[in-house]
């Protein structure tokens, strides 16, 4: 099933036997969806955030592993894993390297502290609720190729005189993203980062180059990278309040552009915030600079997606992100989302803003036009061929899952008289703060002040939710409760 988002934003972008495929699978699940709905679990139980259909879930169906995942090499999608393995091997003490002389008869074998280190991470990605990382994964097909040194440097369209790369790979991912989001033909540019954050210390540095004297905006809650970029780039940065659900204050917003006419508006939309997963409406933010008649070249908009952005267009509800409107820039993660074992993601733009920081460089025989300059080629392969894997229906079905899986555990915490929240575009779900530092770290659970957050990825299931709800409860009448006021206002 796809959603109508989903449905808009591939029309004319897909040869049309694909376009035909979208249309049939988006019918056909509109109609299981519906009978899915009908048939399964009882009503949801009432909660005091945001009123939509009632969840009907079987346990033994709904949240299991996306099949469309395909992956789990090592048992992401497993139930709890409770690894017993000698901790002292992985020590500082066990790990550290011998320099010349040191006699070597204490030294713990590498085997032995290599397969503690893997029972470790087992154990601690079988109970990963705190952080958007999507662990249902199996690259194994692409192993032979960690023998190589791919190296991506310098520009992606620009081969250099270094031939062990995966431009190829890298460009296809680039086109993959620049028809989803509807960009026409050579009107785009981008490359694949290291991170979410890469891509927006990129996206704000083309936003100062077209606007060096820009202002720039963005809300209170949004990723600590944007404003580490304001830093770099010693740029002038308003922090706009939020509204207590996590958006930016779109009437604050207008006060602030109205009051500083005089220069240019350079605007970051959260596509999701770090830890309430509040999207910020596009489309009303539009409609303030049009209200205050400030001109295309007068603002840039850079789009922060590193969670959302690939979800967004299999969602019902919010604002449809597309080039078709007047944004500069988007950056999303790879390993969020999309799934890969190494920190990645897209920088994507409009071609003629990275021409102002295009250099060449003749040792490169290449130009400069990314933040780093060797750049990892496994992280180009590995998302290509995650993409290949899951394609469309198979990124949507792990949206769903999320979405559905989301709204599972929020009603299960109400249920179980714990406070919390769930933002109608978001599968984070946010939570009173624990009081049990040790559960916190148990769960790996992101805080901030007196709120916690859980961020359903495919990896997360309802037998895990039923654990952490029951290990929660516990926790909180051992250790009492301490009620979050910031979850009050929220409404």
């Amino acid at each position: 099933m796809f959603s109508t988002n989903a449905a808009r934003q591939l029309s004319g972008k897909w040869p049309k036997a694909a376009q035909q495929r979208v249309s049939s699978a988006f019918l056909t699940g509109r109609a299981s969806l519906a009978a899915r709905v009908q048939s399964t679990m009882a009503e949801a139980p009432d909660s005091d955030d945001e009123k939509d259909a009632p969840l009907t879930m079987r346990k033994d169906k709904a949240g299991s592993p996306s099949p469309w995942a395909v992956f789990d090499a090592w048992g992401a999608g497993t139930d709890v894993i409770d690894s017993s393995f000698d901790k002292t091997k992985l020590t500082s003490e066990a790990v550290r390297i011998p320099v010349h002389g040191e006699s070597t008869e204490s030294i713990v074998p590498d085997s032995e502290i290599l397969d503690a280190y893997d029972k470790l991470l087992a154990e601690r990605s079988s109970i990963h609720f705190g952080y958007p990382y999507n662990l249902m994964y199996d690259h194994s097909e692409l192993y032979s190729f960690m023998k190589y040194s791919i190296n991506n440097l310098g520009d992606p369209f620009i081969p250099s005189n270094y031939g062990v790369h995966s431009r190829q790979f890298e460009c296809s991912v680039i086109d993959f993203f620049a028809k989803l989001w509807k960009m026409e033909q050579d009107s785009y540019w981008g490359y694949v980062t290291t991170s979410g954050t890469e891509g927006n210390l990129h996206g704000i540095l083309l936003a100062r180059e077209c606007h060096p004297d820009g202002i720039l905006y963005t809300s209170q809650e949004t990723h600590y990278s944007i404003f580490k970029a304001a830093r770099y780039y010693r740029m002038q940065c308003e922090a706009i309040p939020t509204l207590p659900m996590g958006e930016i204050d779109y009437e604050q917003l207008a006060r602030s552009l109205d009051e500083n006419r005089d220069k240019p508006a350079i605007i970051n939309v959260n596509i999701g915030t770090t830890v309430k997963g509040a999207v910020d409406n596009l489309d009303r933010i539009l409609d303030i600079l049009q209200t205050l008649e400030i001109p295309k070249e007068r603002y840039h908009i850079h789009c922060d997606g590193a969670l959302f952005a690939l979800m967004m267009p299999f969602v019902e509800g919010g604002s449809e992100l597309s080039f078709e409107k007047p944004i500069d820039s988007i950056a999303v993660s790879g390993h969020k989302m999309l799934g890969c074992p190494m920190p990645c993601g897209i920088a994507l733009c409009r071609k003629e803003h990275v021409e102002k920081v295009e250099q060449h460089i003749d040792y490169l025989n290449s130009v400069d036009t990314t933040i780093m300059g060797s750049r990892n080629g496994q992280a180009a392969l590995y998302m290509w061929y995650s993409l290949r894997k899951k394609g469309l229906e198979g990124i949507e079905r792990d949206v769903r899952h999320c979405m559905d899986t989301a709204k599972y555990l929020r009603d299960q915490l109400t249920e179980a008289g714990i406070q919390c929240r769930l933002n109608e575009l978001s599968s984070t779900v946010v939570l009173e703060r624990p009081m049990d530092d040790n559960f916190i770290k148990r769960w790996q659970l992101a805080c901030e002040e007196d709120i916690a957050h859980v961020v359903v990825m495919p990896n997360v299931t309802i037998a895990k939710i039923d654990k952490f709800v029951e290990e929660l409860t516990e926790s909180r009448i051992e250790n009492g409760v301490k009620k979050p006021v910031s979850l009050f206002s929220w409404v």
